[in-house]
């Protein structure tokens, strides 16, 4: 059985966010939450609820399983679009600052 959750237009550049799920991708859940909890990065929180939300779908599939048993299979984060900011520079000049966002996508299997 195979459950999924995705989260969109995450307010995080894909490259932090990759960092974060290269380190629990094929981990069990349950290992995999405990460490999101105690990592040191901003994207952590992010992921944290995402892999909780496909615990919870796979829970909500099939109630005898066991959700923190299974493992994250796939994980991977995907460029969402941008947000464009303007900021003023010296002598009527201008910056564009680039705003990233990203789709993060954790899938859960049974072993």
């Amino acid at each position: 059985m195979e459950s999924k959750a995705i989260l969109k237009y995450a307010r995080i550049t894909p490259r932090k966010a990759r960092r974060i799920v290269d380190l629990i991708r094929g981990k069990k859940a349950g290992d995999a939450l405990i460490s999101l909890r105690f990592m040191p990065y901003r994207g952590s929180h992010h992921i944290e609820k995402i892999l909780k939300s496909a615990m919870a779908n796979a829970e909500q599939k099939n109630a005898n399983a066991d959700s923190e048993a299974m493992v994250v299979s796939k994980a991977f984060v995907d460029q969402g679009s941008m947000m464009k900011r303007v900021e003023q520079r010296s002598m009527g000049r201008a910056n564009v600052i680039r705003k990233k966002t990203c789709h993060i996508t954790l899938i859960l299997t049974e072993e």
